[in-house]
């Protein structure tokens, strides 16, 4: 899939940089996976132009199909999994006799492996790329694996790391990086991407994904393509209000969680006298008392931060449910 016009032009200025490693950071539904690997594909091209690799040279169809011999892709297992990346045949089986769970984390053997990767010859006789996808998925022992051949790789090596979440990575690997911050798309570019994703659709629903996700249009489209409609987002609010779950009991954790936090900051700047961001205020029921939504702010952000424990889904759902009806009940138009 070509790279939307924002992605392009990062990719020129980076197809300029030479430090052997490059962190691609900014918040999710920027693009950053896909700009990385693009990245990586250019590097690797065999005919690249000034807007990225060629797309139809032996190098590009490896990658294509996943089998590039001077690519080394670090993700998490769930992640590699969606994408479509091999596991090791030792981790592929494990999985296959359920004797572990895939991981959301980038555990250390294939961290180390991606360092032996480092200290062999390129096939093609060009550069070698290491991808660390979701690098702030590199737990502690394998981000302090990867310290050494990060600061001074081999020659011929280069490291592109792709991150949501600068923040939660180890200074050290930081400081041996080239940063780079995503750029937002304008919102004349995010609309012309998406309606060219969507031929037919209104332009009124697309303006509506492209502010629920926060003007990220890449999110957007995801959405769209899930089934979201802008009529349920709008009334989302009134039945999350009067304790219907129903809109949001397909949506991932993740996802729900992402919607409540929405809500509350929407909430909130209302209530500060500002205008909602991802919401119409119209379809905002009335808001509380500050101290009343900074307290439900504080509970969403803990519950936040335990998401990816094995609790009871339902269970999980029911309390926050719970949780929401409370703080914004008693404050709803009747």
């Amino acid at each position: 899939m070509a790279l939307p016009p924002w992605l392009v032009r990062q990719l020129q200025a980076l197809q300029r940089q030479r430090g052997h490693a490059l962190l691609l950071a900014g918040p999710p539904g920027l693009g950053q996976y896909d700009l990385a690997l693009e990245l990586a594909r250019t590097w690797l091209c065999e005919q690249p132009g000034a807007y990225g690799s060629c797309g139809h040279c032996r190098s590009c169809h490896a990658i294509a199909v996943r089998t590039h011999a001077d690519l080394f892709v670090l993700m998490p297992e769930v992640q590699a999994m969606a994408l479509g990346w091999p596991l090791d045949p030792r981790t592929q089986d494990k999985i296959d006799k359920k004797e572990i769970k895939p991981s959301k984390f980038i555990r250390v053997e294939p961290a180390r492996e991606a360092i032996a990767f480092t200290q062999m010859t390129a096939s093609r006789g060009g550069v070698r790329v290491v991808l660390v996808s979701a690098a702030e998925r590199l737990n502690v022992e394998s981000a302090n694996a990867l310290l050494k051949t990060l600061e001074e790789p081999p020659g011929s090596v280069r490291f592109i790391l792709a991150t949501e979440a600068a923040h939660a990575l180890l200074p050290t690997i930081r400081s041996r990086c080239l940063t780079h911050t995503l750029e937002w798309p304008s919102d004349q570019e995010a609309m012309a991407w998406l309606s060219a994703q969507n031929p037919g659709m209104p332009e009124s629903d697309l303006a509506v994904a492209c502010r629920a996700t926060g003007g990220r249009p890449e999110q957007a489209q995801e959405w769209l393509q899930s089934g979201w409609t802008a009529t349920a987002w709008a009334a989302l609010p009134t039945r999350i209000a009067q304790g219907d779950w129903q809109p949001l009991s397909d949506w991932s954790v993740p996802r729900q969680m992402d919607a409540l936090l929405k809500l509350c900051h929407d909430l909130m700047v209302c209530r500060a006298g500002g205008s909602p961001r991802f919401f119409d205020a119209s379809h905002l029921p009335t808001p509380g008392p500050m101290p009343q939504l900074n307290a439900w702010h504080r509970d969403l952000l803990a519950a936040s931060r335990t998401m990816e424990h094995p609790y009871n889904a339902g269970l999980l759902q029911e309390a926050w449910s719970v949780r929401a009806r409370q703080a914004l009940a008693l404050h709803s138009p009747p």
